[in-house]
């Protein structure tokens, strides 16, 4: 397996122990990997008549950095307006929309250890 090919085997994981627990917290999965000209979303949920957009950092160590070092003020930025597009192209209204991080640390022995971080903007 390539370096590649591992990091995205350890994404599309973090993305599924994500979307696993936000639905555990009565969250409803809407989209997962949704594409645009602008970017990605990760997972669009819907958190009673709130739209979520999550963004997922899966990480096996912290040394280059926790995964929440990784969500600059440009992106809060971006995934907002993703979130919007998302709704519009959708025919969707939503109440409003929050963007969160879910936050997976996959240690080499052990479970995973994974932090919802709900309200970034």
């Amino acid at each position: 397996m390539t370096t590649a090919q591992a990091r995205q085997a350890i994404g599309a994981y973090g993305e599924e122990v994500a979307a696993r627990h936000l639905a555990g917290l009565g969250m409803s999965v809407l989209e997962r990997n949704w594409r645009c000209g602008e970017g990605e979303i990760d997972i669009v949920l819907r958190d009673g008549a709130t739209l979520v957009v999550c963004e997922v950092k899966t990480r096996t160590s912290t040394v280059a950095g926790t995964p929440h070092e990784a969500i600059t003020d440009v992106k809060l930025e971006r995934l907002k307006r993703l979130g919007e597009r998302w709704a519009a192209e959708r025919d969707v209204r939503p109440d409003g929309i929050r963007i969160d991080l879910v936050a997976v640390l996959r240690p080499r022995q052990g479970p995973a250890v994974v932090e919802h971080v709900p309200g970034l903007a």
